[in-house]
């Protein structure tokens, strides 16, 4: 019943029979995170990267209504050209997307469903959603904070967004039973800089010992998902006082402007883009790159 509805690319689907490692890839960040043709050479390079680091790659979108794990090259290139076109896709959007047969960019929460219907644990992306600055008036809390807490798929990326409410999304995760690891940190990162105000739960050193610590999670029957925060490089990290001044300048235009639900994020990380002159976008691109080595590196062990 299930193959109605979800098509795995050849390669990515012998490598998850001969338990080969594969990384998910979400598609929200082509569509909606960055401008063409910067998004497409991008998503490109998380798919070399991970291959280099010996681990097969697996973009995840809905095409025409049909769940995809592993793009094709021209299915990137359509999805990064059409931009916010095609529609921005959470947990709660993909029965209307599959039935409507159109086009979806998977946000963490779609990507990480659709990764475990295929059989997929490790997933890189930049940052997940989080509680919204505001949480009080607004109730805006990210559906991949609850996607973490019942599915079982490990997401690297650079902490939550920087736009968010950083403690109280630690204290969300907390709640829900979510483990937050930090790579080589017992800080939790900032997205665009290497260090907040928040600590992690556990600080883990090597991809075996995240690798141990996932086995034993899920093997033992505590379902749910794990944050794995990997600081950005030190070379590509931006000035905390220039990105804080930034983010708080654009959420100051987005509620003047009225703007709310799904339409914040991209929203704010257009506007930071404006305000640092191109600073945060390449600092962005450069924070994938990283994750994209780690979580290969973590499946790689996985798979051993």
């Amino acid at each position: 019943m299930l193959d109605k509805y979800l098509r795995i690319n050849k390669e990515v689907e012998e490598a998850i029979k001969q338990n080969k490692p594969v990384v998910a890839l979400e598609s929200t960040i082509i569509s909606h995170g960055m401008p063409y043709p910067k998004n497409y050479e991008t998503a490109l390079n998380c798919e070399r990267i991970i291959r280099e680091e010996g681990a097969i790659p697996a973009t995840i979108a809905i095409i025409d209504g049909q769940m995809v794990v592993g793009l094709t090259n021209e299915e990137i290139k359509k999805l990064a050209s059409d931009g916010q076109n095609a529609i921005k896709t959470s947990r709660r959007d993909i029965p209307i997307i599959i039935s409507q047969k159109k086009t979806g960019a998977t946000t963490v929460s779609a990507t990480m469903f659709i990764a475990s219907l295929a059989g997929i644990h490790l997933f890189a992306t930049g940052g997940i959603g989080g509680v919204h600055r505001g949480v009080n008036e607004t109730m805006d809390i990210s559906a991949d904070l609850e996607e973490l807490a019942i599915t079982n798929v490990c997401v690297v990326c650079a902490g939550a967004k920087a736009i968010l409410d950083l403690p109280r999304t630690m204290e969300y995760l907390e709640t829900k039973g979510v483990p937050v690891i930090g790579y080589q940190t017992e800080t939790l990162p900032a997205f665009y800089t290497r260090k907040s105000n928040c600590k992690v739960n556990y600080q883990l050193d090597t991809p075996e010992a995240i690798v141990s610590m996932l086995k034993a999670k899920w093997e033992i029957g505590l379902n749910g998902g794990v944050l794995v925060t990997n600081p950005i490089n030190e070379e590509d990290s931006l000035d905390e006082e220039l990105m804080n001044k930034a983010i708080d300048q654009a959420i100051a235009q987005m509620n003047e402007l009225g703007i709310k639900g799904k339409d914040t994020t991209p929203y704010l990380l257009k506007t930071i883009v404006e305000l640092t002159n191109g600073k945060s976008l390449e600092s962005n691109i450069k924070l994938v790159y990283n994750n994209c080595k780690l979580a290969s590196r973590i499946a790689v062990k996985y798979c051993q």
